[in-house]
């Protein structure tokens, strides 16, 4: 597929154009086909075996819950990968060989494509075409892993009697002013001049998620994990359970310090930890600057999903959703202290610490070859929402 995407460089010319239906092309000084063809099969065969090599001829087990980990230092690479040699890096040579296909052989002396920038990947439809190729190999690994029993699921006294969510789960259009002023040269002597445009952006509406929990024990520290995906596919067929949860978009994840007897949980929908409001405007900072009101504890959360983009965009019939809340064991989950006091870096961590031992997706990130397993946990909800 190709992709023109009409985006202009402050110096350097237009972002390269990519016509469709191109034949893959070796990119001069930076991979050949063939090359990452080999590297990616080298990936898979470690997957099969269950194990990579490090650059000292070293086995390093990967078939377990920490696997992944490794796999991603690989697969990216970082520079955590063992051993880069053999395993290239694969998904960042991706996007350079994908980003160039306009001039792979630097022939018009191109600048690099979107694909090449962080900030503007994801103008370019391969991107997501991209990482869905990334993400079934990350897929093909976790298959390989045997699935949770429901003793591994279990958390002993702990059962939800009520799953309700308060409020319309509903998708709009908004019209956002979006200032200008850093986007024109300054000149000096004269005066700055307001430049704004319009531009519609997706939000939704507020709502909120009504949990009951039972604990028949003392208390004890629980982790609240909210998950949702469609329920049916593009040509209406239903998704199993299996299929569905590798789907699922977390929507929240919390701690919660459970008393004994029933626990009745409100959790708004802008309170989630996996997302972060949106960015001050510049004039905002200026303001508070000048005022001098502003303290850094505002501004902890800099990186993110905006909270606007929590659901995915719906359609006029409206999408029926699977909702699933899971609650387990806090004190097993928790990496650091107090997480029930302060969960807002759930989604990137803090002082180089992911605060969940868990797994991302955990407990739907396993193949679920029965889903009663599921279906029969007293800890576990899955209801549907529209």
């Amino acid at each position: 597929q190709g992709f023109a995407p009409h985006t202009t460089y402050k110096y350097g010319g237009q972002f390269p154009a990519r016509p469709d239906n191109v034949r893959f092309e070796d990119v001069d000084d930076v991979a050949r086909i063939r090359d990452m063809v080999i590297v990616e099969s080298r990936i898979r065969d470690a997957i099969a075996h269950g194990y990579v090599i490090d650059s000292h001829g070293k086995q390093i087990d990967i078939s377990n819950e920490r696997g992944i980990d490794i796999l991603g230092d690989v697969i990216e690479s970082s520079l955590y990968s063992p051993n880069v040699q053999y395993y290239g890096a694969l998904h960042n040579t991706a996007h350079i060989v994908l980003g160039r296909q306009g001039d792979p052989h630097g022939k018009f002396d191109l600048p690099p494509g979107v694909l090449e920038h962080f900030e503007t990947a994801t103008r370019d439809p391969s991107f997501f075409r991209l990482h869905k190729y990334m993400d079934n190999i990350f897929k093909e690994h976790k298959d390989s892993l045997p699935p949770y029993t429901k003793a591994d699921l279990e958390f002993s006294g702990v059962s939800i009697s009520e799953l309700s969510v308060e409020g319309e789960l509903e998708t709009y259009f908004e019209d956002f002013e979006y200032s200008l002023i850093n986007a024109v040269d300054d000149a000096e002597g004269i005066p700055d001049v307001e430049i704004s445009t319009y531009v519609p952006r997706l939000n939704h509406k507020d709502f909120t998620f009504k949990i009951d929990i039972e604990n028949g024990d003392s208390d004890k520290l629980a982790t609240v994990r909210i998950f949702a995906w469609p329920h049916k596919d593009n040509n209406g067929i239903e998704f199993t359970f299996d299929e569905g949860r590798w789907n699922a978009i977390e929507l929240d994840k919390f701690w919660v310090s459970l008393k004994n007897g029933k626990n009745s949980i409100e959790r708004k929908c802008s309170e989630s930890s996996v997302t972060v409001p949106d960015v001050p405007s510049i004039d905002t900072l200026f303001a508070k600057i000048e005022a001098g009101g502003a303290g850094l504890s505002e501004f902890e959360s800099a990186t993110g999903l905006p909270n606007r983009f929590l659901l995915p965009k719906g359609n006029d019939r409206g999408l029926e959703f699977d909702l699933v809340v899971a609650v387990t064991n806090g004190d097993a989950d928790a990496a650091v202290p107090n997480l029930h006091q302060n969960t807002e870096y759930n989604h990137y961590g803090s002082h180089g610490v992911y605060p969940d031992n868990r797994p991302h997706g955990y407990p739907l990130d396993r193949r679920v070859p029965d889903e009663r397993v599921f279906e029969d946990l007293p800890n576990f909800k899955h209801i549907q929402v529209k």
